[in-house]
């Protein structure tokens, strides 16, 4: 029996995920001047207003107010028609110092003790479908909006684009789980206000179909077949959106968490990620799980995989992992068998990953858009200036939870060729 499944993504303008990028380009600063900083910030943005708070232990002192400009300016918010503006809205900062009883937990005199920041579970997942192991329907939704991002700062096919937005694409399975059709896309853009309604929404349709969506299209060699004339689109469905982001919305760190991961595929613990630094295992061991499922599908241990981790606050040794393949091995042991050998191969206490994925690095603020999961690792350089005026480069490695290093490892425990 086919079925529909439907993942949604939002913008870098979203109101979510200004929050989000402010509070991971927080994390980076603090990292990028002391490397064992702990941090755990949020954000809330509303109209004209940004507020920040949470707890720090860091030798780094930064000017968070020009940290949080910095980042609003980068995404867009440039104009004081948008009711929030980079160098006008209010920045208050509540930030203090961690918790002691929190940090006995977390620090120990041997660094491989290192105990969990916090309890919880989390989730891993990924899947054959896409060539970067994630679902489709949450690969689209992401596209369409980074190529509508590209498509605002080019400001030439499309001139009154605004930076919030929001997509979301249902597609239909067939009965072996295999994608055979875009059945609606629904985009929802921000934009000016450039004339009578009826005529703004026939453009804005029209521009998203005719200029967008095959900009998406060559992105899906693959897919390509996908995208035909019988695809229900839905742009802009409720009527004009002028008044949008953090004026039309008030935005939180930490309210897209089905948006940075696997689009309703798979599972989640409910721990947010952005503001938080890799002490917390509620985004480290997110990332690490990633990384065993990714690598599991990649070696053909099976097509589609769930990878769960759990921890006790102050405890190194994980509570447990658990293994789910959906049916799909391609490997002589059960779901079981199979976790065993995942917690052999890969080191799960919270120092370890760190050390694995390099995570003490400034490396947050690319992932607080579009997603944590599915995206590209690459080295890079990046500046960052301390209130003072003094600049620091840093070289760094993005998203090394989505690098293939450990296929060959768990071929050689799987006995696969």
């Amino acid at each position: 029996m086919s079925y529909l499944f439907t993942s949604e993504s939002v913008s870098e303008g979203h109101p979510d995920k200004v929050a989000d990028q402010i509070s991971d380009a927080l994390i980076d600063n603090f990292l990028a001047f002391d490397p064992q900083s702990k941090v755990a910030c949020e954000t809330l943005v509303t109209t004209g207003q940004v507020f920040l708070a949470g707890e720090v232990k860091s030798k780094a002192y930064l000017d968070v107010q020009t940290i949080a400009r910095d980042v609003i300016k980068k995404i867009g918010y440039t104009k004081s028609e948008y009711m929030f503006e980079a160098n006008s809205c209010g920045v208050l900062s509540a930030i203090h110092e961690q918790s002691a009883d929190i940090n006995q937990g977390v620090d120990k005199k041997k660094k491989e003790e290192q105990g969990a920041g916090d309890q919880g579970m989390m989730f891993g997942y990924a899947t054959n479908e896409t060539d970067d192991y994630m679902p489709l329907a949450l690969d689209l939704a992401h596209k369409i909006l980074i190529e509508l991002a590209a498509i605002r700062r080019e400001n030439k096919q499309i001139k009154y684009l605004r930076p919030d937005a929001k997509s979301q694409v249902t597609l239909e399975y067939d009965d072996n789980n295999v994608p055979v059709r875009i059945d609606a896309i629904v985009v929802s853009t921000q934009h000016d206000d450039f004339d009578a309604e009826a005529k703004m929404l026939a453009k804005i349709k029209s521009d998203i179909v005719s200029i967008l969506i095959p900009r998406v299209k060559t992105k899906y060699k693959k897919f390509a077949h996908l995208f035909n004339d019988k695809i229900q689109y839905h742009i802009n469905p409720t009527g004009k959106f002028v008044i949008g982001g953090p004026h039309g919305d008030s935005g939180l760190t930490g309210r897209k968490i089905i948006v940075d991961t696997y689009g309703g595929k798979g599972a989640h613990g409910g721990g947010a990620f952005s503001g938080k630094d890799p002490s917390k295992v509620d985004r480290s061991a997110a990332y690490a799980t990633r990384h065993i499922a990714k690598n599991l599908v990649a070696a053909g241990v099976c097509s589609e995989v769930l990878v769960q981790v759990s921890y006790a606050i102050g405890v190194a040794k994980p509570m447990g992992i658990y293994v789910n393949t959906y049916g799909t091995a391609k490997v002589k042991m059960n779901d079981g068998e199979i976790s065993k050998m995942v917690e052999a191969i890969f080191d799960m206490r919270p120092y370890f990953i760190e050390q694995r994925l390099k995570l003490r690095n400034p490396i947050y603020s690319e992932t607080a858009a579009y997603g944590h999961m599915g995206r590209k690792n690459e080295v890079v350089t990046k500046t960052f200036t301390l209130p003072d005026g003094k600049q620091k480069k840093v070289k760094v490695e993005l998203f090394t939870w989505e690098k293939l290093d450990y296929v060959a490892k768990v071929k050689a425990a799987f006995k696969i060729k």
